[in-house]
């Protein structure tokens, strides 16, 4: 029984998720604020498959969303606790929940909007880099090369900012660093080329503007 319930609902996810992508339906669902209803089930703490599903559900809502990189899209879910949420889902979700999370925090980030809201604070950024640091020491356990590429695609575009850069320059995994993927990523060399870029940015110069502290340590101690 509970089968067949969870099969009549492919139907439904499919067509919201038609009306959050489409461009003629997507700011209308918007301007309802459609995604708001779908909120508390992200941030449940429950890792039953119930639970779970409506996690994966809520998050392919959203994902469909991003995946049409507007930049309207991308205000409005800055404006709500989509970032947190993701967090939350990235840390405690299962492999694919943090993968579609992960995957919408990029899509974010990829968005000049969306990287110049996380790396405007200190505290939004380190969030970010400490739930994406779990991730990798996590992922040196157990190898996901799907869920790898997202991170690193996040990395990357955070080496984007100035100020984000030089702060991985010390908190970027020694893990992704070293060899310790070598071997999840060789079937993958758009996310090795990836890799090598984040490295290479990260080992650039250091600023002269951050040396003189403008960077995010000078954020926090005010």
């Amino acid at each position: 029984m509970r089968n067949s319930r969870v099969k009549n609902q492919f139907p439904i996810r499919l067509s919201i998720m038609c009306v959050a992508s489409h461009p003629d339906t997507r700011m209308l669902f918007l301007n309802a604020h459609i995604p708001l209803y779908l909120y508390p089930f992200l941030n449940t703490t429950s890792k039953s498959r119930p639970f779970e599903y409506l996690r994966l559900t809520s998050l392919g809502v959203i994902g469909a969303l991003v995946k049409v990189d507007d930049t309207e899209v991308i205000s409005f879910l800055l404006s709500t606790e989509i970032i947190p949420l993701c967090l939350r889902t990235m840390e405690m979700g299962s492999e694919l929940s943090k993968t579609v999370a992960t995957f919408i925090v990029q899509k974010i980030l990829l968005d000049d909007v969306g990287l110049d809201y996380i790396c405007t604070t200190a505290e939004r950024f380190f969030a970010v880099g400490r739930v994406l640091g779990n991730m990798v020491a996590a992922l040196a356990e157990q190898p996901s090369s799907r869920l790898l590429k997202h991170i690193i695609r996040c990395y990357l575009r955070l080496s984007d900012n100035p100020r984000a850069c030089d702060a991985l320059r010390s908190c970027l995994p020694d893990m992704l660093r070293d060899a310790t993927f070598s071997s999840c990523l060789r079937e993958d060399p758009t996310t090795r080329r990836w890799l090598q870029q984040l490295l290479h940015n990260v080992a650039g110069n250091r600023l002269p503007g951050l040396q003189a502290g403008g960077g995010f340590d000078h954020m926090l101690v005010n």
